[in-house]
């Protein structure tokens, strides 16, 4: 559909098309989907020679890469050239949740208006993969079939203010998602899609953003929990 803004999952992350971009852009979005995706544990250190000798890259697009997720909150400076992905606290929970519940169920209102039956059935086919993924227990696939789900739904949405600023909030507590996956295995996270999907079918705007609501605050109230956990086992 024309004007449909692109997803974050829909960016060049694969070989052939990452290789069309700028070398700061590769390594951004490289480094991005590591963060979004967990593979940097809330408060691990990492230094930034190790990240140029991880990503292959050079120092100038490495340190270009992390001056924007810096500034996108997804990293923050340690000093002695290490950086970490920031570790949620109680407040920042509660924003998070305040933030997510005020825009993705609007979002999702917006796609179940202007969805098209194949946009329908995109979304329905990665639900698909996601199931396979909790089934085999496959945490990284999860993660990436989970958010990918949400990315699609927003990206029906044609609100691309709105889903640059949701995906935005992706940043700040995807790592964390991980910290949940740990704790409770894939098989023990409850979503709300097919909640989702049945009234996107049937156009109903006020369900569908119903369901995508629940589906956010039980998984930041997992998040919650999770680190919660984690630093009572760590006091």
């Amino acid at each position: 559909m024309a004007g449909t803004p692109k997803a974050v999952t829909e960016m060049p992350y694969d070989d052939e098309n990452a290789q069309r971009l700028p070398a700061h852009q590769q390594v951004y979005f490289e480094l991005r989907e590591r963060v979004l995706f967990g593979e940097f544990a809330p408060g691990q250190p990492v230094t930034i020679q190790g990240l140029v000798k991880d990503l292959g890259a050079g120092m100038t697009p490495v340190r270009e890469a992390i001056r924007r997720l810096t500034a996108e909150g997804a990293l923050e400076f340690q000093g002695n050239r290490r950086i970490s992905v920031p570790t949620p606290d109680a407040a920042s929970i509660d924003e998070l949740i305040y933030a997510r519940t005020a825009l993705e169920p609007e979002l999702a209102a917006r796609a179940a208006i202007n969805a098209s039956d194949a946009d329908i059935n995109d979304l329905e086919a990665i639900d698909l993969e996601l199931d396979r993924a909790i089934a085999k227990g496959d945490v990284p696939a999860y993660l990436k079939k989970n958010y990918a789900f949400h990315a699609k739904l927003y990206a029906m949405a044609q609100s691309p203010i709105l889903t640059e600023i949701a995906d935005g909030l992706w940043l700040r507590f995807g790592p964390s998602l991980r910290v949940v996956c740990g704790r409770l295995g894939t098989q023990n996270l409850p979503d709300q899609h097919k909640e989702a999907l049945t009234a996107l079918r049937a156009r109903d705007a006020i369900r569908t953003a119903s369901a995508i609501r629940d589906d956010v605050v039980q998984g930041m109230e997992q998040v919650r929990r999770a680190l919660e956990k984690s630093s009572s086992l760590t006091d």
